[in-house]
């Protein structure tokens, strides 16, 4: 890429998005597109077709989809793979009909089997069952791959997937229904805090920047209470001092592995920079190791840091870093989900790229993100 290429950026407001936004402009790219939804559908065909004939993009980076949780995905399922769907088709197909140079997409981890060997590599996938919290996600991403490496084989495209494992740093979402883990822990563990010092101030103006099903700051501390008790977030009303719990689904053991959003767009940036789809095809002629079949599979890589970590551990290395003193109340009827979801990422480093933020730092970078967003 030149530094005045012209990159599109789908999805550029979001966690992924803005890391990569910010990874460029620090880089020096001066062109860059980047469009809300209310200025462009991503699920509306005409309006992507429209898009790129007149922008005519020369790299696209999609970062757009339909994320959550596990409650977001369990709970909306059908919406999450239908608008997956939509949006990766019409930008990867819209890509391809304007003769996008090259283009990356942004999947999820979910991809792999339940039972995936751990660490797990790209050669795992649709070797097994799929997590069913997850899976209509799931099915909507690896169909993502596949478009783009169908597209690469028939068209001779240049389309690249990369496989991120689960992310947190500026811009998440910290709602608490819809967010994942990480940044759910860290906001109900501060206004439990705030709950503790018997902080009101503090915390009307988290419910002002994100109310909670329509309450905010504006409503009574009764109704406040309610809210933060619907989610977990509960003054225990037995003891004598002020005195509050932290309710989190499951049971703790599953082992998540957690890469800081930022980085993840740097490993982004140097593949787009780096590396061509002939680079990761097993049957290219120039590669020394070539597939036995000839049958050309998992083109994908990988990006993450090798190194996970138990959510009670990470509850507990979020209540120190957030200075929560109560009680963390795991509740076992919830499901866990995958038990581990580590991933191999030996192509990335064999590519050039290794992490450097470890989840004790990146973590209370996030927190003092969080508190100083107006």
């Amino acid at each position: 890429m030149n530094k005045d290429s012209k990159i599109y950026v789908a999805g550029h407001r979001g966690l992924v998005g803005s890391a990569l936004w910010k990874n460029l402009q620090s880089k020096g790219y001066t062109n860059l597109i980047g469009k809300t939804i209310n200025e462009l559908d991503l699920m509306d065909a005409n309006a992507v077709n429209n898009f790129f004939e007149t922008e005519k993009p020369e790299y696209v980076i999609l970062a757009a989809a339909k994320v959550g949780g596990i409650v977001a995905n369990n709970t909306y399922r059908g919406q999450f793979i239908y608008e997956n769907l939509m949006i990766q088709n019409n930008v990867i197909h819209a890509a391809y009909l304007n003769k996008v140079t090259k283009l990356l997409f942004l999947g999820s981890t979910c991809i792999y089997p339940r039972e995936a060997p751990q660490p797990m590599p790209e050669d795992c996938l649709l070797t097994g069952p799929l997590e069913y919290t997850n899976e209509p996600y799931a099915i909507a991403k690896i169909a993502g791959i596949k478009l783009c490496e169908s597209y690469n084989l028939q068209y001779g495209t240049n389309f690249i997937s990369v496989m991120p494992t689960n992310l947190y740093g500026p811009n998440d979402n910290f709602d608490l229904e819809k967010s994942h883990v990480l940044p759910a822990m860290v906001r109900k563990m501060h206004l439990g805090k705030c709950l503790e010092e018997n902080n009101w101030d503090a915390i009307r103006e988290d419910m002002n920047k994100r109310p909670i099903e329509g309450i905010s700051g504006e409503n009574t501390n009764d109704q406040i209470s309610t809210i933060l008790s619907k989610y977990g977030i509960c003054v225990n009303p037995l003891k004598s001092t002020q005195s509050v719990s932290v309710e989190l689904w499951g049971t703790g053991a599953p082992f998540r592995e957690f890469l800081w959003s930022e980085e993840m767009a740097d490993a982004c940036v140097f593949l787009m920079e780096n590396v061509n789809f002939e680079d990761i095809n097993p049957c290219n002629p120039s590669k020394s190791a070539q597939s036995v079949s000839n049958e050309i599979r998992n083109t994908h890589i990988n990006i993450g840091t090798g190194i996970e970590i138990t959510i009670r551990d990470l509850a507990n290395l979020i209540k120190e870093k957030v200075g929560f003193k109560g009680e963390l109340v795991f509740t076992t009827s919830k499901p866990d989900g995958t038990m581990r979801k580590l991933t191999d990422p030996s192509k990335l480093h064999s590519l050039g790229w290794h992490h450097k933020i470890e989840i004790d730092e990146g973590i209370s970078w996030l927190y003092d993100w969080y508190l100083n967003q107006k």
